[in-house]
């Protein structure tokens, strides 16, 4: 089992910043990579960026691609996501998710609201 919970959510002005958190926990926290995505209203839940445990490769969405950075601390077992840059298309719920690269893993935190006004 894993446990994830997000923070570092909130309201931004266009062109802001804001860096999300992803804290894991559990026996078997340590075997998976983590994944971010998003979710706006009526619209399917989309891959943002992913980084393997086994050598920190990052992945990104090609729309996020140069505004978002993922990595790990972990002295902190946490993954953060820092989010440059942004734009009101990135408003939308945040979810963590552990499994493989790009693959929906079995286990999500409960998500954390981003909002980006104009």
């Amino acid at each position: 089992q894993v446990q994830l919970v997000e923070s570092g959510g909130g309201l931004v002005q266009a062109g802001g910043s804001l860096r999300l958190s992803c804290a894991a926990s559990g026996p078997t926290r340590s075997y998976y990579d983590i994944n971010w995505y998003r979710q706006t209203p009526g619209k399917e839940r989309e891959f943002v960026a992913a980084i393997r445990k086994s050598d920190y490769s990052t992945y990104y969405a090609d729309s996020v691609k140069g505004r978002f950075t993922i990595s790990f601390d972990n002295a902190k077992n946490t993954v953060l996501l820092q989010m440059n840059s942004l734009k009101p298309e990135d408003t939308a719920i945040y979810y963590c998710n552990a499994g493989s690269v790009r693959a929906r893993g079995p286990y999500w935190g409960q998500g954390t609201q981003v909002i980006v006004s104009s």
